[in-house]
């Protein structure tokens, strides 16, 4: 790639004028970069990282970002002007396009596709981009003057709901129309949005203020009193508002006026007095939109003081940064690593550096955030994908400005522009929510973010009570540092956990649904004490499927080869793999027969047996289908800790890195589904579900309990449960990985054949590994086989699987190898429509 020029095309005659081309990342699946000519006038406009618009194709206009400017004009094509510079500074750093290009390079997948990925849609702009008027846009009070252009733009959107920006350019009848776009949205006259649906509603406050005469007219304001003397809870409004803004102490005030819920809220004045005295004029209501994210300091405090053991922990890393650049925080759950996190962010501060907090998953962040707040106050960004686009690109704005200086985010969040980032901190790193599996790029963001820090010179914490086996087996070898923690914070100590033999159970008839009686029994008592309770179950719905008592049908996905799973409050069938639905059927479609029966139990089954045999429990469910909208996560979290909740219902989401004061039993309903599932990890997850859900309980000095239902108590995993000893599961472990080739003494590559017909998917593959065998050699391709779930929105799938060992062969050479094969077979006549998906490091 070539570097940008340094030259000053201000100093050069108009005869001596350079001809510049740039380089430029399309937000597409492109193998390489695509140039395109810099008109003269734009030459001193057009750098690395800003975005520009450009044609691409026969009538497609959209975005991209420049990675490169410089003086070579493509060779096999004619290079397309330049239509247009978005941004006057780079949006996009030179740090993110290194790490840009390296995930496309290492998770084989084209620099477009990271580009998709990483950008904000805010930032992407094409000409299917929707134009709509802002919601809080008056024309008649706007400040702003409007050229005839943007006239003519907001009288078109005053008629439309909304403009593509193709109907824009054709309105105005002119090319270059962005920059009156970015003008508009400056002037808070409009907004960008990419569908309909998913329209941009910005957050707003309703405020009150004074009627403004009163304040100039102070004999008003004494008539009104006398008039309200008759009516003291409008009177009484009034008198709160004058406490609470001083308006003639400073009149300004009452142009910020005072927000409408701390009134209604008070416990003193009524709502409907409220209500009154807007209706006659005597208040003015007013909406006033506000960032998502804090712009004062008013809530930040400092945090508690670290105990002896996490100020020893402290110490310990920050020893270790001094020799390495990444290090291991081994804490049991309880610990409090958290804290530790926190002095660490301080530090790094200090020094002037910025800080990446990342965290597996969004229900984490509902409680982080809030701590977090609490002692970073407006320096603290938050970045996941139930915020709008809109709040993601002013997260991206912010870091870029400076704004933001910590930023806790799930994996997107690595793609952010950090600028000089100095810590890293990686929680709940052994998560495999951190790969990302659809779409391309199949990054994992612990991953990327070890290789983020040392574009940056950063240190990097990774933090687990159970710690993945790779990253154990790098500190073990002297790699990377290690610091344990095995005392938990103040007073609390670990549950003690309880195997319940649900066969046996069942023989002696004490089985309520599916729980037992031990475990029923213990949720009544705990909620007789006020405590509360956790249930883990790792599979939502109602029922995995449904089946015909009579003739044994079962309903399948049309698309995909497994069976539909019941959801009784939507009463319907859904595929859980592309999203297929049927309305759940009365009879069966194959005898008649009304005998139909759920098999099997979901999230919604044990929630709804849950509140059929105690009535009285205040029973929640967090699962994928109660978290859809953007607050879910915090709405349940909240409810909960305040103790509104009695009984949370829940499956991954429950396990990781909650903390509840009030939570005494955690309850795990069918372990041995995660137990025996089909994969070389499976007792490394179960033990890591296990300790993770059980560290829920007994967190703040109450002895807490955990029950773990399973109908083979004699599993050697449950021993090293109940003993907390992960050692002993990572000493198995890494044996069975030796013996075996499987990581981290290798890197596994599946590459994955799909096809809508399956004979072409089967001969595909079986052609691509005879081709892959012959170049990487045959003990390092296992394969084709046909996955377990064989079929997959109408494409039959074929599976094989490459591992490379350090030794055995350059890992880029192997890849190139490997992505040149792929596309040979991609290419042939007789496989046309097939689809050939590289995945590196599987989960």
């Amino acid at each position: 790639m070539n570097n940008q020029l340094e030259f000053n095309p201000a100093e050069l005659l108009p005869a001596e004028r350079i001809t510049l081309f740039a380089d430029v990342i399309l937000p597409l699946p492109l193998p390489k970069l695509y140039t395109y000519r810099v008109p003269f006038e734009m030459n001193d406009e057009v750098m690395v990282g800003v975005r520009v618009i450009v044609q691409f194709g026969a009538k497609k206009v959209l975005s991209c970002i420049v990675a490169a400017v410089h003086q070579n004009p493509p060779h096999n094509y004619q290079a397309k002007y330049i239509l247009e510079v978005i941004d006057e500074k780079p949006v996009v750093t030179n740090e993110q396009l290194r790490i840009f290009n390296w995930i496309a390079e290492y998770y084989m997948c084209t620099i477009g596709e990271v580009i998709n990925a990483a950008l904000p849609s805010a930032l992407k702009l094409s000409s299917e981009s929707r134009i709509q008027l802002h919601p809080q846009f008056n024309p008649e009070e706007s400040t702003y003057p409007f050229s005839a252009h943007e006239e003519k733009i907001l009288f078109a959107l005053q008629q439309n709901a909304a403009l593509t920006f193709t109907e824009v350019g054709n309105l105005l009848q002119i090319t270059h129309f962005h920059k009156i776009i970015k003008s508009l949205i400056q002037k808070q006259a409009i907004i960008i949005f990419e569908e309909i649906a998913e329209k941009y509603t910005p957050k707003i406050v309703k405020r009150l203020k004074l009627s403004p005469h009163f304040i100039h007219e102070a004999e008003l304001l004494e008539e009104l009193m006398a008039q309200l003397a008759t009516k003291p809870k409008q009177l009484d409004v009034v008198m709160y508002y004058l406490q609470q803004v001083p308006v003639y102490q400073n009149v300004h005030l009452n142009e910020k006026g005072l927000d409408k819920s701390a009134v209604i809220n008070s416990p003193h004045l009524s709502p409907s007095a409220v209500n009154s005295l807007i209706r006659k004029g005597i208040l003015e209501q007013f909406d006033v939109i506000v960032s998502r994210f804090p712009t004062d300091d008013s809530q930040k405090n400092m945090p508690s003081a670290l105990s002896g053991h996490q100020v020893t922990a402290r110490d310990e890393i920050l020893s270790l940064f001094t020799q390495k650049d990444i290090v291991l925080l081994h804490g049991i759950t309880g610990s409090g690593k958290t804290e530790v996190y926190i002095d660490l962010i301080k530090k790094a501060l200090e020094g002037g550096g910025q800080v990446l907090y990342l965290l597996p998953e969004i229900a984490l962040t509902a409680q982080i955030v809030i701590r977090l707040m609490k002692v970073f106050g407006n320096r603290l960004g938050v970045y996941h994908s139930k915020f709008s686009d809109n709040e993601r690109a002013e997260v991206w704005n912010g870091i870029l400005s400076g704004r933001f200086s910590v930023v806790v985010g799930v994996r997107s969040a690595i793609f952010l522009p950090f600028h000089n980032l100095s810590l890293i901190i990686v929680d709940e790193e052994h998560e495999s929510s951190y790969k990302q599996y659809e779409p391309s790029p199949r990054y994992n963001a612990r991953e990327v973010a070890l290789m983020l820090a040392t574009y940056h010179r950063a240190k990097t914490l990774l933090g687990s009570a159970t710690p993945s086996v790779e990253t154990y087996y790098n500190c073990r070898n002297g790699k990377w540092g290690l610091v344990t923690m095995n005392q938990r914070f103040g007073e609390a100590g670990l549950p003690d956990i309880e195997l319940i033999d649900t066969r046996r159970e069942s023989l002696k008839k004490n089985m309520f649904s599916h729980f037992s009686q031990q475990l029923l029994g213990a949720i009544e008592e705990k909620l007789k004490k006020q405590e509360q309770v956790i249930l883990f179950q790792n599979r939502r719905g109602y029922a995995p499927y449904i089946s015909c008592h009579d003739c044994a049908w079962i309903p399948k996905c049309q698309n995909c080869a497994v069976s539909l799973s019941y959801h009784k409050f939507s009463n319907e069938l859904r595929c859980h793999y592309c999203g297929y639905h049927e309305k759940m059927p009365s009879d069966c479609p194959a005898c008649g027969s009304t005998g139909l029966k759920t098999v099997g139990f979901g999230t919604e089954k044990i929630e709804d047996d849950l509140k059929y045999l105690l009535p009285d429990a205040n029973v929640q469910r967090m699962d994928l289908d109660t978290t859809k909208s953007k607050n879910a996560y915090s709405q349940i979290i909240s409810d909960f800790e305040a103790n509104k909740t009695n009984v949370l219902v829940g499956t991954q989401m429950v396990t990781k890195g909650l903390d509840f004061e009030n939570v005494s039993l955690v309850g795990i309903i069918n372990a041995d589904s995660i137990i025996n599932y089909p994969d070389f990890r499976a007792h490394e997850r179960a033990y890591q579900l296990f300790v993770q859900v059980s560290g829920r309980a007994g967190r703040k000095g109450k002895k807490g309990t955990v029950m773990i239902q399973t109908a083979n108590p004699n599993q050697p995993i449950f021993q090293k449960i109940i003993d907390n000893d992960y050692l002993a599961l990572y000493e198995h472990e890494i044996n069975e990985r030796h013996k075996y080739f499987f990581p981290p003494f290798v890197r596994v590559i599946r590459v994955t054949v799909k096809h809508l017909e399956e004979k072409i998917s089967q001969a595909a593959a079986v052609e691509l590994a005879k081709l892959l065998t012959d170049g990487l050699g045959q003990n390092h391709v296992l394969g084709p086989e046909v996955p377990y779930i064989f079929k997959i929105r109408n494409l039959f799938l074929n599976e094989i699987h490459i591992k490379l060992d350090r030794e055995h062969t350059s890992l880029k050479s192997a890849k190139l190898f490997i992505s040149e094969v792929i596309s040979q077979i991609s290419l042939k006549k007789e496989y046309k429509g097939l689809r050939v998906v590289a995945d590196v490091d599987p989960m």
